[in-house]
């Protein structure tokens, strides 16, 4: 009984470190799109992709994260353990904007019943943000992403 217990409280540990020093793991970096400058988390290993913005609970109105991978190929996202909607931007290989996609929460849905979020054209760069934040700032399709050093 004692082993058990000395197991159940490891276990809560190990998963309060895990979300608590999720947004550690993440450089941040200035980028520019459209007339607007913003500051994003930066995700480019396996393990910050698989991460994401994964437990948020909150983002700020100007805050994101920008994937950035190592090819330019068909991306696919979902929302597991996600739980606040985003909107998703997809950029080509040029960092021209090729697509934009509004992404629902995964909060209460089996990892089955979530939907992907295919890129419409080959994506190199994925910028997760606010539900509504490309629109409600006018960002459109053919915008330049540059993303400073």
């Amino acid at each position: 009984m004692a082993s058990l217990l000395r197991c159940f409280v490891l276990g809560i540990i190990l998963s309060f470190a895990l979300v608590s020093g999720a947004a550690e793991n993440f450089p941040k970096k200035t980028i520019k799109l459209g007339n607007k400058t913003l500051t994003v988390e930066v995700a480019t290993t396996s393990k910050q992709q698989e991460q994401g913005l994964m437990m948020r609970t909150h983002l700020g109105e100007d805050e994101g994260m920008l994937f950035v991978f190592p090819n330019e190929q068909t991306r696919f996202f979902w929302m597991k353990d996600t739980l606040i909607d985003l909107s998703i931007a997809y950029f080509n290989k040029d960092g021209k904007l090729i697509d934009i996609q509004e992404m629902k929460s995964g909060k209460g849905l089996a990892d089955t019943a979530l939907p992907n979020y295919a890129s419409a054209q080959p994506a190199k760069y994925a910028l997760e943000m606010n539900k509504g934040w490309f629109d409600k700032n006018k960002i459109k399709l053919g915008t330049k992403l540059k993303i400073n050093p």
